[in-house]
């Protein structure tokens, strides 16, 4: 088991790679990193949850809404063209949003437990910066997934 921050985010980009070819898309490599992204994500979608514990962690995944809605459609096995609810989106990003964070609660010592996915349009109020953000290009579209690690004792 390992608890240091480093490892975890070094392990969130490998995570999400194979979640995403196992899950999303079936085939490797449609899932890249990038350097960082050339703007904001316009009409977002956010998906989180946390890990509480010794240490606690929140993991962030954030997409546009019509990439939400294709990721809904490949998790679904849903044609291109057909159209996916609110619901959809909330249940397809919350399982991203709670895989990433399941393994990355594995990696930890135990003790630990995750919370349920909140997935919305606002994102989850936070004081600071993330402590990592991995920026990627998922079929040419941006997502990005950050953690952020409780520090002092404070409340994520």
């Amino acid at each position: 088991m390992i608890d240091t921050r480093d490892t975890l985010t070094q392990r969130v980009l490998p995570i999400a790679q194979d979640l995403f070819a196992a899950m999303v898309d079936g085939e490797p490599g449609l899932l890249e990193p990038v350097d960082a992204l050339g703007a904001p994500i316009p009409d977002p979608v956010h998906a989180w949850v946390d890990i509480v514990g010794p240490t606690s962690w929140r993991t962030l995944v954030v997409t546009a809404r019509p990439t939400a809605d294709r990721i809904a459609r490949a998790l679904l096995q849903l044609d291109d063209d057909e159209t996916v609810g609110l619901d959809d989106v909330r249940d397809a990003l919350g399982e991203v949003a709670n895989v990433v964070g399941g393994n990355l609660k594995g990696m930890l010592d135990g003790g630990s437990s995750l919370t349920l996915p909140v997935v919305d349009t606002t994102g989850p109020a936070v004081a600071r910066a993330a402590d990592h953000a991995q920026a990627l290009l998922w079929r040419g579209e941006p997502l990005v997934i950050s953690l952020w690690t409780s520090k002092d004792g404070e409340q994520l």
